[in-house]
């Protein structure tokens, strides 16, 4: 069948193809496979309660779940959702935001889908755009989501080493290059796949670069405030006109429900309306109803901020021990988890790229990621980039996660 230029491209082999399809493979085949791949948050059994009794006060209530079920919602989003929102981003963040400056996807990967080639790409001038990274490694899923071809130019993190097996990510801003087809920065608060949060100085530092070059600042907040709020250092969440803020019910505990919210200006909220209107006719009606009164009594905060971060924060303190018994001997380096759910390791001196690891590792029973997918962007060969794996420690028991560690040293000590 003979494919159009459209198809062609997003049908090619890519990282975020990768992911999904592992993922899938894995969770659907009945094997020994033990998942520390794919992005999906852990079954916390107080969020799932929590969401369950929101579900069974919209089934006890007969208006509500017709029009749950049985009317179109608007491109932009349920309005009251969004009120709301608006309402809680005001009082809980100190942000001067409206309904009018929030529209809602169907989840966050297609909000980037939309924003960034909204951004840039090819314009009716014969000019074209592009999104400055400021550090890479990134999120795997920017890479190919381009209409266009080199939708992205990266630059490497800065890398501080700290004691004998541990590092952390960091971004010269005063180093970046904003270029005359410069469209945004975008940048990932915590970063998946590193764990890095960004600090408020190198935010705000960003937050000026963007304003003297009338850009704006693109923070994808999947992971960090104020929700679902995965973090292990305290941030300060910012919005203003020139910055775009990108969150998600996902990572709350709701991947299936698809709703992903962006927090824009009224200009740019308005066009994605109007992109929703052509391609989507409508947004779905389920993660707004879902969670609509939990942003009114201020459940959804404390979600966050007393069950979710802490949750993953004891996982995360659980994998790094796990890894330094493991991995004793080695050359290796954790990047000091900040956020989300991952581990990000860094092998200097790895015989073989990420990929044939990744391979190695699978054939031992254990699926992770190879980290060459996250360096989207990057115009110059760094041999680190070769050198990473991305560990979820999300949805795997600690019996589990050692197996599993254990047969990835085994694997590294074979080689």
């Amino acid at each position: 069948m003979p494919l159009s230029s459209f198809a062609r491209r997003f049908t090619r082999d890519s990282g975020i193809i990768r992911v999904m399809e592992d993922l899938g493979w894995g969770l659907e085949t009945d094997t020994d496979l033990l998942m520390l791949g794919g992005g999906n948050p852990a079954h916390i059994p107080e969020v799932q309660d929590i969401f369950r009794r929101s579900l069974q006060r919209l089934l006890d209530d007969p208006a509500r779940f017709g029009r749950l079920i049985g009317d179109y919602g608007q491109p932009q989003g349920d309005r009251e959702f969004i009120e709301a929102l608006a309402d809680f981003l005001r009082a809980h963040c100190g942000w001067s935001v409206t309904a009018d400056n929030i529209v809602l996807s169907h989840g966050s990967q297609g909000g980037f889908f939309l924003l960034f080639n909204l951004l840039a790409g090819d314009f009716a001038d014969g000019s074209r755009r592009r999104i400055l990274l400021p550090a890479v490694p990134e999120y795997i899923g920017y890479s190919d989501i381009g209409i266009s071809d080199d939708l992205f130019y990266s630059f490497p993190a800065s890398i501080e080493k700290l004691g004998s097996h541990e590092f952390k990510y960091h971004i010269d801003v005063d180093a970046l290059e904003i270029r005359a087809d410069t469209a945004a920065l975008c940048v990932s608060r915590p970063t998946n796949p590193s764990g890095n949060v960004l600090p408020d100085e190198t935010m705000q530092k960003l937050h000026g670069l963007a304003r003297r070059h009338g850009i704006p600042l693109i923070i994808d907040s999947a992971y960090g405030a104020p929700f679902p709020h995965i973090l292990y250092t305290p941030i300060t969440p910012i919005w203003d006109e020139h910055v775009i803020c990108c969150m998600s019910l996902s990572k709350l505990g709701l991947p299936g429900v698809r709703t992903g919210i962006i927090v824009a200006s009224r200009a740019i909220a308005q066009a994605l309306t109007r992109i929703n209107t052509v391609i989507h006719l409508a947004n779905g009606n389920f993660g707004p109803a879902l969670v609509r009164d939990l942003l009114d009594n201020g459940e959804l905060l404390r979600l966050g901020q007393e069950c979710i971060g802490p949750y993953y924060r004891a996982r995360a303190d659980a994998a790094v021990a796990c890894i330094h018994r493991a991995f004793a001997g080695l050359d290796y380096y954790l990047h000091r988890p900040e956020g989300a759910f991952f581990l990000w390791l860094w092998l200097p001196g790895l015989p073989m790229d990420s990929e044939a690891l990744y391979q190695a590792i699978r054939d031992r029973g254990v699926l992770v990621l190879p980290g060459q997918h996250f360096f989207p962007g990057l115009e110059r060969d760094w041999p680190h980039q070769r050198q990473c794996l991305r560990l979820s420690y999300a949805t795997v028991d600690s019996a589990t996660l050692e197996t599993a560690v254990q047969r990835i040293a085994e694997v590294l000590r074979g080689l």
